[in-house]
């Protein structure tokens, strides 16, 4: 419920504190006084666009702040929690400043918030309806909006936009692949064989690199196996030998450290040079022993680099990269061979989605006919009461007729009237009588109010080309709206007027340099005479006075 307005700097307001209160609130006051301007105010602080034209003349910026008691809005306080944006358990604080520039901030309970984010909170707290509704109700989207919020579809609504996106998703995926199945296919192809190309040469890890060396060893195994059996003899086997030279000269030194004991570090280091030349010249035997000068293996290592590098320059890459590239080639086998791409597999998965959408839509179409069925007798019982004696007000809903899956269902859904008995139903796009129109309208809303769980609803002129007794059941089914909400009604009707449980009026106060709006809460005789100006005009006499009175009470 909505319970204190700040404006300050708006439209032709200077500065405006209102206390609302539970119940019908009627805001009457003379043509161009500003009635609707507080309802603009409301709506921008919830959400609406606003530009530079919004903020007073002279003035700086407009400020707009709006209190509202969410103790009886458990959806409110639960979106509040899911944005980080709690204040008081029982008070929103909501907030907008617009510039001269036409710049706007907003804050919710002092957090900094988008336009997008007041609208997602103002739909949970109010819900308006405006002098110009029937020209929203002229447009097929808003007839199938204001159906789906009176039977309360909004999960249902979510569960089939759902259900379509999948299936859409779906439906394009098949749609490409079938269209691109010959060059899908042809790719599998390729890889498959550049697959089995790589595999059937079996690259080992390092195997470029060890290959080379035995290439390099086998071509040079004669050459190889001489040198090392030479340095075998010169080291060990001919006589004399480098061993046995050592020998001699170990054997001599051997015999001089009698004399002198300092050659004993030439020895040792002879002794070991000994043992290593015999070393040597035993591993240059087993080398040249290993040797072996195999043409048949020479051939096949020079076929094998040949493969090895033939590949490579087919596939533009060094001969180390291709095990990476044949593990590339098999993942992307594996992705185009998978359910992404298994075309018999995804038009299964899109006959399920369609399966899961048709009855999802199906639900959807059930609740909406069964809503229709309820509105249409709602509305046809209000049209009696509001003058229109014999008419009579329907919505078909019915398949569309292209049979095509849509994101909000596949009905196709209509407002028809008649204004009088005996004629046939027609479009409500149809009715040429503005005034008829604006009646249905009001009916609409009336029947469509009822169902709105919203804590406050808010009516800007709805009655307006209507009067007398019409006006009179208009003004009591508001008030009846009013017994366990908050109903807020800009109205030029006394009969509307009266039935309030609240009444401010709202009034221009001309000054010698500016303009502004002021608005006044109204007790018992004040309201005696405001009813009575809207009975009799400016001129109040005794009659239209004791009408007033009788009207109020």
């Amino acid at each position: 419920m909505l319970t204190h307005i700040h404006i300050r700097d708006f439209a032709i307001i200077e500065t405006l504190e209102l206390e609302l209160h539970p119940g019908m609130t009627a805001l009457t006051g003379e043509t161009g006084a500003g009635k609707s301007i507080l309802l603009d105010a409301i709506g921008l602080v919830l959400g609406d666009k606003a530009d530079s034209h919004t903020v007073r003349h002279g003035a700086d910026k407009a400020d707009l702040t709006l209190s509202v008691d969410i103790t009886q809005t458990p959806s409110a306080r639960t979106w509040l929690e899911e944005h980080g944006m709690e204040g008081d358990e029982e008070t929103c604080l909501l907030r907008r400043v617009i510039t001269a520039q036409g710049k706007s901030r907003a804050w919710i309970n002092g957090s900094p918030a988008n336009l997008t984010q007041l609208r997602e909170l103002g739909e949970q707290l109010v819900d308006i309806h405006g002098q110009h509704e029937h020209q929203s109700l002229m447009k097929k989207d808003a007839q199938r909006d204001l159906l789906d919020a009176f039977a309360a579809n909004d999960a249902l609504l979510t569960s089939t936009r759902a259900a379509w996106k999948q299936w859409k998703t779906l439906y394009e995926r098949v749609t490409l692949l079938t269209s691109q199945n010959q060059q899908h296919q042809e790719r599998i192809d390729l890889l498959r064989f550049q697959s089995q190309e790589l595999e059937a040469l079996n690259l080992q890890t390092d195997e470029p690199e060890q290959l080379d060396e035995e290439l390099n060893r086998l071509a040079n195994a004669e050459q190889l196996r001489t040198t090392a059996a030479q340095g075998y003899d010169q080291l060990y086997d001919n006589e004399p030998s480098l061993y046995s030279l050592l020998g001699r000269l170990i054997h001599d030194i051997e015999q001089q450290l009698r004399v002198d004991s300092r050659l004993e570090p030439a020895h040792e280091l002879l002794n070991g040079a000994q043992i290593q030349v015999q070393e040597a010249a035993s591993l240059l035997r087993d080398y040249a022993e290993s040797l072996d000068i195999d043409p048949a293996r020479l051939q096949w290592v020079e076929n094998r680099i040949a493969d090895i590098r033939s590949l490579a320059r087919k596939y533009r890459t060094d001969p180390h990269e291709l095990p990476t590239r044949l593990a590339s080639i098999q993942a992307e086998l594996a992705q185009l061979g998978g359910d992404d791409y298994d075309l018999d597999a995804l038009e299964q998965q899109l006959q399920a989605a369609a399966d899961t959408y048709r009855q999802q839509a199906d639900a959807l179409s059930q609740a909406r006919q069964q809503a229709a069925q309820q509105l249409s007798s709602g509305v046809t019982q209000a049209m009696q009461q509001l003058g229109m004696q014999g008419g009579k007000f329907a919505i078909p809903v019915s398949p569309n007729t292209s049979n095509t899956f849509q994101a909000l269902g596949m009905d196709e859904i209509e407002f028809t009237v008649t204004a009088n008995p005996g004629q046939p139903l027609k479009s409500l796009l149809k009715v040429a009588s503005g005034g008829e129109l604006s009646r249905i309208s009001l009916a609409i809303q009336m029947i469509a109010a009822q169902k709105v769980t919203l804590p406050a609803l808010i009516f800007d002129e709805v009655d307006t080309g209507i009067g007398g007794g019409i006006a009179e059941v208009v003004g009591k089914q508001l008030r009846a709206l009013g017994e366990n909400r908050q109903v807020l009604c800009v109205t030029h009707l006394p009969q509307v007027a009266s039935q309030a449980h609240q009444h401010y009026k709202v009034t221009k106060l001309k000054g010698k340099e500016h303009t502004s709006t002021g608005i006044e809460h109204l007790n018992r005789a004040q309201r005696v005479e405001e009813v009575a100006r809207m009975i009799g005009g400016m001129e109040i006499t005794p009659t239209t006075r004791a009408l007033a009175e009788e009207m109020l009470g």
